[in-house]
């Protein structure tokens, strides 16, 4: 992650060319992740609601009241919140010894929910030019359906139809980890570019930007531990609220709302493997 970053900011000028790989990168990642779930177990739960409802709910209350502080830090909150779970997140619940299948599960939900509302809530919040409310809405909903359900139903198709290619797909869910590296150096390029290039500099906004990132970032990961330890699922709720899918969080906010407000899940990459990291290790510790 560190290399990766560090790539993005020195490469900065060349990455506003390479942007437009960013979505496919996430469908590709995304379809790997699909055609490694088995729908035959997942179960959803009370926890899972829980959890969405503060996702959705959460995102919206977190942008209302930081509204008049300033829209940037409002906008880089909500998409902090809003964003679903990270792809790798059942890695890490694994390693924690939390329930797989439960977050598993939660960030199938979770990822299927932003299809809906995210063209609801960035038609009211973002920074999109539409004529109306309702073609707001359509020119949202067009590109995250894609993003988010054009992989899923890609690995059912596959699955049923082309067993062999989603098997090949399944062992292959290594390289993963090489796309995210590849779309984290775009968008950290991009990042950095969006705020040279602004007219006037408001550095104050842009630290209080990533300082709220890292409130929310280790707040979800407690109030997800807490609501999940209700459930006997502690590490799951932990890591299904707090373990974001940040490279679709910063492609949202660069997308529909100001280019700024990524600085918000951009910090989030750093600030969640921080808490990963520290996770990873007190349970080894006690191991």
């Amino acid at each position: 992650m560190p290399i990766a970053m560090a790539m993005g900011i020195i490469l900065h000028k060349y990455m506003n060319t390479m942007s437009f790989l960013t979505p496919y990168l996430i469908v590709i990642m995304l379809l790997i992740t699909y055609c490694n779930i088995s729908l035959k177990n997942i179960r959803f739960t009370r926890l899972h609601l829980w959890l969405i409802l503060i996702q959705t709910i959460g995102s919206i209350i977190a942008y209302i009241l930081l509204l008049p502080v300033h829209p940037l830090i409002a906008q880089g909150a909500m998409v902090c919140i809003f964003a679903p779970t990270a792809t790798s997140a059942p890695v890490i619940t694994g390693m924690l010894g939390g329930n797989v299948a439960s977050l598993t599960a939660y960030s199938l939900l979770s990822n299927m929910v932003v299809v809906i509302i995210a063209p609801i809530i960035f038609s009211f919040t973002g920074e999109i030019n539409a004529e109306s409310f309702s073609h707001s809405v359509w020119i949202v909903f067009q590109k995250v359906f894609l993003l988010l359900f054009l992989p899923f139903f890609g690995a059912l198709v596959l699955q049923k139809y082309l067993p062999r290619v989603h098997y090949e797909i399944q062992k292959a869910k290594g390289l993963s980890f090489y796309l995210w590296s590849i779309a984290l150096i775009i968008i950290t390029g991009k990042t950095v570019q969006f705020i040279l290039d602004q007219k006037s500099t408001s550095y104050i906004i842009e630290v209080s930007i990533a300082l709220s990132a890292l409130i929310l970032c280790v707040s979800q990961f407690l109030i997800g531990r807490r609501i999940g330890s209700v459930y006997k699922d502690t590490v799951a709720g932990g890591q299904g609220l707090g373990q974001k899918n940040t490279i679709l969080a910063i492609w949202m906010a660069q997308t529909y709302l100001n280019p700024i407000s990524s600085i918000g899940p951009g910090a989030y990459v750093l600030w969640q493997n921080i808490v990963n990291s520290y996770q990873v290790w007190r349970n080894r510790k006690s191991m």
